[in-house]
């Protein structure tokens, strides 16, 4: 009788230690849900696991089951309420004429590529012709010049945005912590960033247009004048929140930090990079989350001003156009350009994660 109650002592304790290990894997992997936005995950594994079911399904109900009743409920709303209001273009379409959209943007598209690969081989035919007859110099290689479909579009702003931010990014930490280490250098660039942070990016574009003619003045440099005109203002209209948070966070670190690296005798190089930036990152990834945000809102509205390629131009381009489908194709790029906001967000959120301990959100 005493063995068999020590081998189940033994199973039990197996069995614990197993629960213990799959609740310490959860808990981990908790930090990347919600990185993803997928927080609901968590206490579907824990429920799996035999977390205490009621609890963990009062969690699901709230993470994963009110939002979807909220989406239910507004596309309900949505449905019931566009009929009613008539526009010079029609109703404004519901749920089902938008999806549609989708689905024809996305068949323009293959029918596009399938174009261009018709194009390329019939090329390629051509070249390879002129070759076996000898006529090698005749051979040309032309760039397929259809139109840019949605989803070029769409990469187009994202380049865009991604190359702006960089830029902003390089721009603004270094002042920042230049700021933040410095009461003069704050005291000099204050009155600057106070004036220019509130400035529109419809104000920019122009300044930006012309300064760009002027000066990139070649046609066969890496970056088309447009791609510069809309990178250039999300620089100037998104470095403003990293550079404040920057220097916020530089200037609120632990002061006995900075003493240590006084005592020990730091240079200026490695007091920033293992004193002041690890203690800071929480607040500089702060304001890279919101510059991002805000590029991504800039570089639209400078895409339809200036009507250059992008996600900008194409809202424009289907406002001017006014057919019947106009509205569905408007709409279907709003939500296109809130999903990628969020992504861009998540992604952000997620390098943050990978680099510092913030439990930030």
């Amino acid at each position: 009788m005493t063995t068999v109650t020590e081998t189940d002592f033994a199973a039990e304790a197996a069995r614990e230690a197993r629960r213990a290990k799959l609740f310490t894997r959860i808990n981990k992997a908790d930090t990347w849900f919600r990185v993803l936005g997928l927080s609901w995950v968590t206490p579907v594994l824990r429920a799996a696991a035999g977390d205490n079911p009621k609890s963990q399904i009062t969690e699901i109900w709230r993470l994963l089951g009110v939002p979807l009743l909220a989406i239910i409920a507004f596309l309900t709303l949505w449905a019931t309420l566009a009929p009613t209001v008539q526009t010079s273009l029609g109703a404004i379409p519901g749920p089902g004429a938008v999806w549609e959209q989708v689905g024809e943007l996305h068949a323009d598209h293959v029918r596009e590529r399938e174009k261009a690969a018709a194009f390329y081989e019939r090329q390629d035919v051509r070249n390879a012709k002129l070759e076996a007859e000898g006529q090698a110099d005749r051979i040309k290689f032309r760039t397929y010049t259809g139109k840019p479909t949605y989803y070029d579009q769409i990469w187009t702003s994202i380049q865009t945005v991604f190359f702006g931010f960089l830029i902003a990014t390089a721009v603004a930490v270094p002042i920042g912590i230049l700021c933040g280490l410095s009461p003069t250098a704050n005291a000099a660039f204050n009155p600057i960033i106070q004036i220019f942070k509130p400035v529109s990016p419809l104000a920019w574009l122009p300044i930006v247009t012309m300064v760009v003619s002027a000066v990139y003045v070649t046609n066969d440099g890496w970056f088309s004048k447009s791609f510069l005109n809309s990178a250039i203002t999300v620089t100037l209209c998104s470095l403003w929140p990293t550079l404040i948070n920057t220097a916020l966070g530089v200037a609120s670190i632990d002061k006995d930090l900075i003493n240590v690296g006084k005592v020990l005798k730091l240079g200026t190089w490695t007091k920033i990079t293992k004193l002041v930036l690890p203690s800071a990152l929480p607040l500089i990834f702060t304001g890279l989350r919101l510059s991002l945000g805000v590029g991504w809102m800039v570089l639209i509205a400078a895409e339809m001003l200036a009507q250059n390629p992008g996600l900008g131009k194409f809202v424009w381009d289907e406002f001017q156009n006014g057919s019947s489908q106009s509205l569905a194709k408007i709409m279907v790029a709003v939500f296109t350009i809130g999903i990628i906001g969020f992504l861009l967000d998540r992604l952000m959120y997620a390098v943050q994660a990978a680099f510092t301990f913030s439990n930030n959100r």
